[in-house]
């Protein structure tokens, strides 16, 4: 089981701060550092000291960092164009040594476009797909040639696909909880398929339909990498636990019942419920950023005990 730690700067978070956090997550061993990609606090309180942009973190941690793969869960596609984003992802690949992974979902957050006036179309899930399409033909193009797309929103004509990425494939990630539509877009474009903050029961429900769209694409289900997001608070007694949960504002009974939280061997317990149900990454969702100790805990007494 892959541990990744997840981030929310747009709660209140500078660069500094999420550098001081990768640095962590690196020396302690995780997989990976993701952030989200919001520019509008979610909640109460006044988010400051304000928005950063995700690529524009992610390509200062990859000259900063060495080992850690870094990413985005999600990066919403109403905010960059397809063309531009292709570029910038390949950009920071390079920049990071090949360590880069691209998630990329439909943005849904009407107050943050509202609030820096970015357009907030109604299409967004079929702009998607032609997002999807375009950035992976761009980066799957051979070099010297072209690359050619008319679609309904977005059309390129004779692009050089230039750069590419330091990858031969950089991972892309999709994700939901949609029934009908995610599943069929993960089979067609992604090598990662995360459920948001879901129970296990629903997690289960919808490995399966991506497992039977993959099939049904023609391609072989476990290739895909299946991968849940999940709030963590852990605690080496409850007592910390409970200071943990009360400094995100929230209760630990309903962490538990939602997320991974309580004690390292209660999580553990539940992570292992998450592997027999597929999953085989976990995005820890950590909103305290300046609690490095809890990562350390994560580290020595959860992580140490996964295989």
């Amino acid at each position: 089981m892959d541990l990744r730690i997840f981030t929310e700067p747009q709660q209140g978070a500078d660069y500094d701060t999420l550098l001081t956090v990768a640095k962590a997550t690196e020396d302690l061993g995780f997989d990976a550092f993701f952030r989200s990609d919001h520019y509008l606090r979610m909640g109460s309180g006044d988010g400051l000291p304000g928005p950063t942009d995700a690529w524009i973190t992610l390509a200062g941690l990859a000259r900063e960092t060495r080992r850690i793969r870094l990413g985005t869960l999600m990066t919403a596609g109403t905010f960059r164009l397809p063309g531009v984003l292709a570029i910038q992802v390949a950009q920071v690949d390079r920049m990071s040594g090949g360590r880069v992974e691209l998630g990329l979902g439909a943005g849904w957050f009407e107050e943050e476009h509202k609030a820096y006036g970015i357009p907030f179309p109604k299409e967004k899930f079929a702009r998607l797909e032609e997002q999807l399409a375009i950035v992976t033909g761009l980066w799957a193009t051979e070099t010297g040639r072209t690359f050619s797309y008319d679609g309904t929103y977005y059309q390129l004509t004779d692009s050089p696909a230039l750069p590419k990425p330091a990858q031969a494939k950089v991972p892309v990630l999709v994700g939901g909880l949609g029934a009908k539509r995610t599943p069929r877009l993960a089979a067609r474009y992604a090598d990662e398929f995360n459920v948001p903050f879901a129970s296990l029961e629903d997690s289960e429900r919808q490995f399966g339909r991506v497992r039977a769209a993959a099939e049904e694409a023609g391609r072989k289900p476990d290739d895909l990498v299946y991968s849940n997001a999940l709030i963590v608070c852990v605690g080496k007694d409850d007592a910390e636990v409970a200071r943990r949960a009360a400094a995100v504002g929230r209760e630990v009974e309903e962490l538990k019942e939602n997320g991974l939280a309580g004690s390292p061997d209660e999580v553990v317990e539940k992570i292992g419920r998450y592997a027999a149900i597929g999953a085989s990454r976990i995005y820890l969702q950590v909103l305290d950023l300046d609690d490095l100790d809890h990562l350390e805990l994560i580290s020595s007494r959860v992580m140490s005990q996964l295989d």
